[in-house]
């Protein structure tokens, strides 16, 4: 060890703490993490070192304990610009019709504690922080998607958590003015105390004005803009990286308060600054406050010397809405709607004239060195002086023990009897809480602002599809997760999220480019879950190697359990794929793409024949959990080449609408498909099926395709020459669904189907069930 002894005095701000484990331990440090801490400083810090170092270590920051874990997927592509480890992926979208090359920024992160304990401003800053990573990077912000788990729908607080969590993401991004047109709620008791809101943001931008992180140089000045300091929201980060007990909803004050109205003029002020080029580097301010913002400015600054970068900020001259505040509670704030800048020298009072213009602080607080330390001062006095690296790349990296999941047994379905009334199963599964329509949520939120919303995946689509501004091309977006496959074979459904985002994308045509996730756990401490989580990454790493499908961006929430008991595993994936040629679907600006009465209707893939972790074991079996067995396995190869056929089949205009097979099976994906396209389906199914996993097994890389009945050869051909299966299912026309498979017949009207799917969640939410 070097440096004077741990015991050794210290020139600083004489904010010290008990110099012990036990002082560490109420900042959120393990014993040994502070002996850690001890030994790269050299001697104990005082409260406000303490308070960095407990944020900065963090799960939710320096994700500890998946960091190696991360490095298994791939993250390069001939699309990708930018990779993990900037604020936001990167992706090369080709150039509008202005000849400008465009960039997708997206990317995916949590607010799970926060929302649970105070819903509306949880779910809200969730939106405004996502946000402000987009535009960080120089993009506006295009499109919101939102990914939902809530508990069971009879527990006592979930009908308030869903009322409060989505009233917060209506509440933010209607008024920024971005829209919110895809997203994903489920509803489970693995939830109950512990719900999950993931928040996910797309943003364009011209490739020649990408801003980083990276990149600041010494001697130049660190900018502070946007809304005032206060003290909501402190030691977030740190909350974010614990287990829930009982009496943690009293938590508010971690919580941060969030106003949109800012966000907007803040959007609008950093977009104007960067035209001019003044920005050298920049980051939000989003977990830890300024303690993240810059020591990630500093980790990532030019290398211009043996010590790095460093920091070196006036507490005095950060803008405060409180007074008294400490250097600890300016440090650890994570009051919304700020951001960090260092500028280009010269460049401070035409920067400060720009945010003045937008009304927004615009505070210059300190210099960028080349000491390679964070350095604070207030009231003349230094009260911060450490190191940069031990908090940023040089933090613990865990490997955690891990056992291998458990997987479900296989399931006899044959041992439980077969239904007596397909009909009234496929309404029982139309009608369940997770599978009815999310209608009482979507209409909450503004799909249309801005005017590029061609089809929003929360009104029937597979993805969202958002015109690119000023191309003949689309953005699709969507986010995917089935927990229950997760849970019973965490590589299977590792997998199975990313294949089903694929799947998705490919429905409306897509190619799909890359993907972000957020991977929510709980506790990486015992080796079950740590085991839950190595091998669904395992799984997703592997799809999206042999998809082309990297991974740019993410986030890990882990800590995900109330008194000891974790939520299901559920790591979420958002894909971003590009439609080159829009007018497939909107040739002359309005949505066109969509069936017509004596189209053909065919089954790409072939009839099921899984019944594990089906989502009718669960509703109609009463099966949850292991005792529903085994999900579907995913065969990547042949997820790929059915996708492309979809893909093709779109692009060559053969094919009028298609949809993916995923919760439900057949029969369900068929009755969104009468509902979605306001059509009839009449269907006449092979005798020798065995009925009920044909109907509602859920077999992976399926889709049904109408395809338009004077161009079915082709189509046909195509699919003999890829390998695909391609079958015959039914004739489209005005009526409701009906089919004949053996002797079993079901004949259900359009206005039933509406009835089960659309009636569930408004009588829950009136409290009428």
């Amino acid at each position: 060890m070097t440096g004077p002894a741990p015991d050794a005095p210290v020139d600083l701000d004489p904010l010290l703490v008990p110099q012990n484990a036990a002082a560490a331990a109420a900042q959120g440090l393990k014993t040994e993490e502070y002996a850690v801490l001890i030994e790269r400083l050299g001697r104990h810090p005082n409260l406000v070192e303490l308070g960095i170092f407990s944020v900065m270590w963090s799960e939710h920051c320096s994700y500890k304990s998946t960091r190696r874990h991360l490095r298994k997927f791939p993250t390069t592509g001939p699309r990708v610009i930018q990779g993990p480890g900037e604020n936001a992926g990167v992706i090369d979208i080709g150039a509008n019709e202005a000849g400008v090359r465009q960039a997708c920024i997206f990317k995916m992160e949590s607010h799970n504690h926060p929302s649970y304990i105070e819903p509306y401003q949880g779910a809200a800053t969730g939106v405004g922080g996502i946000l402000r990573d987009v535009f960080t990077m120089g993009a506006r912000p295009i499109a919101l998607v939102n990914a939902l788990r809530f508990g069971d729908p009879s527990h006592p607080r979930t009908r308030s958590l869903v009322a409060g969590v989505v009233a917060g993401i209506g509440g933010y991004g209607n008024c920024v003015g971005v829209p919110t047109v895809a997203g994903e709620t489920q509803f489970h008791k693995g939830y109950n105390g512990n719900i999950l809101v993931n928040a996910m943001a797309v943003g364009l931008a011209d490739q020649n004005r990408i801003f980083y992180s990276r990149g600041a140089e010494p001697g130049n000045a660190i900018f502070y803009v946007g809304s005032k300091t206060g003290r909501d929201g402190i030691h977030g980060a740190t909350m974010a990286s614990a287990q829930f007990a009982k009496g943690d909803e009293e938590k508010r004050p971690t919580v941060q308060v969030g106003d949109p109205f800012t966000e907007k003029l803040l959007i609008e002020a950093c977009l104007e600054l960067m035209a001019t080029d003044a920005i050298q580097s920049i980051q939000d301010m989003g977990a830890a406050g300024l303690t993240s913002s810059s020591v990630e400015i500093a980790d990532k600054g030019a290398k211009t010397g043996e010590k790095g970068l460093g920091v070196e900020m006036d507490m005095d001259k950060v803008p405060q809405r409180e007074t008294g505040m400490s250097a600890y509670e300016i440090m650890l704030s994570e009051s919304q709607e700020r951001m960090l800048m260092v500028l280009k020298p010269g460049r401070e009072a035409e920067a400060k004239g720009i945010f003045a213009k937008w009304d927004l602080d615009a505070e210059i607080i300190g210099m960028t060195t080349d000491t390679g330390r964070l350095v604070l001062k207030q009231q003349g006095r230094t009260v911060c002086d450490i190191p940069v690296s031990p908090l940023s790349n040089d933090a613990p990296n865990y490997d955690r023990p891990w056992v291998e999941p458990v997987k479900a047994p296989p399931l006899d379905i044959s041992k439980y009897p077969e239904p007596t009334d397909y009909g009234e199963v496929l309404l029982k599964l139309m009608s369940s809480p997770d599978m009815a329509s999310k209608r009482w949520i979507w209409e909450q939120y503004d799909r249309h602002v801005m005017g590029d919303t061609i089809d929003s995946s929360q009104s029937g689509g597979d993805a969202a599809i958002v015109r690119i501004h000023g191309a003949n091309k689309a953005l699709a977006i969507t986010s995917d997760c089935n927990p229950h496959y997760v849970a019973a074979d965490p590589y299977e459904g590792g997998k199975q999220a990313v294949a089903e985002a694929y799947r998705n994308l490919s429905a409306v045509g897509a190619t799909p480019i890359a993907i972000t996730d957020n991977l929510n756990f709980g506790n990486p401490e015992k080796p079950e879950i740590m085991g839950q989580i190595v091998r669904a990454t395992d799984g997703m790493a592997e799809a999206c190697r042999v998809l082309d499908f990297p991974v740019v961006s993410g986030n890990v929430s882990l800590y995900n359990e109330t008194d000891g008991v974790g939520i299901p595993p559920t790591p979420v994936v958002g894909g971003i794929g590009v439609i080159e040629d829009l007018s497939i679907f909107a040739p002359n600006g309005k949505p066109s793409w969509g069936v017509v009465d004596g189209e053909n209707l065919y089954l790409v893939g072939g009839f099921g024949t899984h019944m594990g972790a089906s989502a009718y074991v669960r509703e109609i079996l009463d099966l949850d959990g292991h005792a529903g067995g085994p999900p579907p396995p995913v065969d990547l190869e042949l997820e790929k080449r059915n996708g492309e056929f979809v893909r093709e089949a779109i692009r060559q205009g053969w094919a009028c609408a298609a949809k993916d097979i995923s919760e439900g099976g057949f029969l369900c994906a068929a009755a969104e498909f009468v509902l979605q396209w306001k059509c009839g389906l009449q269907m006449d199914l092979p005798e020798v099926l065995d009925a009920l996993p044909a109907l509602f097994g859920e077999d992976q890389g399926r889709y049904i395709v109408a395809i338009k009945t004077h161009l079915h050869d082709r189509a046909a051909e195509l699919a003999a020459e890829m390998g695909v299966d391609l079958v015959f299912v039914g004739d489209l026309h005005a009526g409701g669904l009906s089919f004949n498979i053996g002797r079993t017949t079901i004949g259900l009207s359009r206005d039933q189907l509406y009835s089960a799917h659309e009636g569930w969640l408004p009588r829950y939410m009136k409290g009428e069930t």
